[in-house]
C-alpha cells in the first residue's frame, strides 16, 4: 500500500507509548520520521523514545512554562510549508497539557492538524475497569488543594456517568480520603498503576477498602489513573394525581394541553403520549 505522503502546513498530533514501547504504531514511527520538527515535553524522555526507534529528527521543546512564548514560534515554522509533530511524555497530546492550546492556535491560524492515535491512560483503565464504559467523563488531576478538590469533587458527587481521573502517588491517599468524605464510601473504584508495564497493576474494590488498603501502603509508586463508578440514579415514581396537578398549573398558566404534555414530558421523562391522556381526563 502507498504511503500517504506528509502535508505541509501541519501539525500531527502523534500519539507515544504510555509505558511499553511495543505500542508504538508504524504510523507514528514514520511520521516522526519525517516531520521537519518534533515539539516534546521532555526532548531528553523523547530522545530515549526516537533513539530506540532510530529517528533523527530534530526537537524543540514544547510545555506548561514555555508555551506562550513556543506557540508563535511554532506557528511561524508551519506558515513556511513545514511540518511538526508534536508529542508528549506518555500517551495523546493535550490530555491532561498545554497540547490542546496549540491546537487552538493551529485551528485558528487555519492550518492543518491531523491526530495520529496511540495509548491514552484514562481509555486504557476504563476498558478494564469492569465499570460502566458506554458512558462517562474524564476529569484529569484534581485541584492540589484541599478545599479546591472537595469543591470540584462536591460538584461530581451526583455524576451518573463513570469517572476518570489522574492522581500521583504522593498525593493518593489524600485524594481516597477527599473521595470518601463527599462520595459514598461503599462505591465501587479502581486504581490502576504502571499501565503497560512490567509492574502493571489494578487494584478493584469500594473507596473504604481502598484507603484500607493503601494505609497499608506507605510508599505508593506510579502514576494512577483512578476510574470511579457513577452515582446510581434512582427511578422516581410520579403518580397520576401528582401529573394531573402539575398540568392543572400549566393549563391555568395558558398553555394547551398539547403544549402542557410536552413540556412536560420533558421535565419527567414520560412519553408525551401517556401524559395527554391524563390531560384529556381533566
Amino acid at each position: 500500500m502507498t504511503q500517504n505522503p506528509l502535508k505541509p502546513n501541519t501539525l500531527y498530533i502523534v500519539g507515544t507509548p504510555i509505558g511499553n514501547l511495543e505500542d508504538m504504531t508504524f504510523r507514528a514511527v514514520r511520521i516522526l520520521q519525517n516531520v521537519d520538527l518534533i515539539a516534546a515535553e521532555d526532548t531528553r524522555h523523547t530522545g530515549k523514545l526516537l533513539q530506540h526507534f532510530q529517528i533523527t529528527t530534530p526537537q524543540i521543546s514544547y510545555h506548561e512554562h514555555n508555551r506562550h512564548e513556543r506557540i508563535p514560534e511554532l506557528l511561524e515554522i508551519l506558515q513556511r510549508d513545514k511540518t511538526i509533530a508534536l508529542v508528549t511524555d506518555a500517551g495523546m497530546p493535550a490530555i491532561s497539557d498545554p497540547g490542546y492550546e496549540l491546537v487552538k492556535a493551529c485551528i485558528e491560524a487555519e492550518l492543518n492538524v491531523i491526530p495520529i492515535p496511540g495509548s491514552t491512560a484514562a481509555i486504557t483503565a476504563l476498558c478494564v475497569s469492569g465499570l460502566p464504559a458506554d458512558r462517562f467523563i474524564f476529569e484529569g488531576f484534581l485541584p492540589t488543594k484541599t478545599k479546591d478538590r472537595q469543591a470540584r469533587l462536591q460538584v461530581l458527587k451526583t455524576e451518573p456517568r463513570t469517572i476518570i481521573l489522574y492522581e500521583a502517588p504522593h498525593r493518593l491517599q489524600q485524594t481516597l480520603q477527599d473521595l470518601t468524605t463527599v462520595l459514598e464510601p461503599e462505591r465501587p473504584i479502581v486504581l490502576a498503576r504502571e499501565l503497560t508495564k512490567m509492574f502493571e497493576e489494578f487494584w478493584r474494590g469500594t473507596i473504604a477498602e481502598a484507603i484500607a488498603y493503601y494505609q497499608t501502603e506507605t510508599n505508593p509508586k506510579g502514576e494512577y489513573t483512578v476510574v470511579i463508578s457513577g452515582r446510581e440514579e434512582e427511578e422516581t415514581i410520579i403518580s397520576e394525581d401528582t401529573i394531573k396537578s402539575e398540568l392543572e398549573t400549566l393549563l391555568n398558566q395558558g398553555m394547551s394541553r398539547s403544549q402542557a404534555s410536552k413540556y412536560l414530558s420533558e421535565q419527567i421523562n414520560l412519553p408525551k403520549r401517556q401524559i395527554y391522556q391524563i390531560a384529556l381526563s381533566l
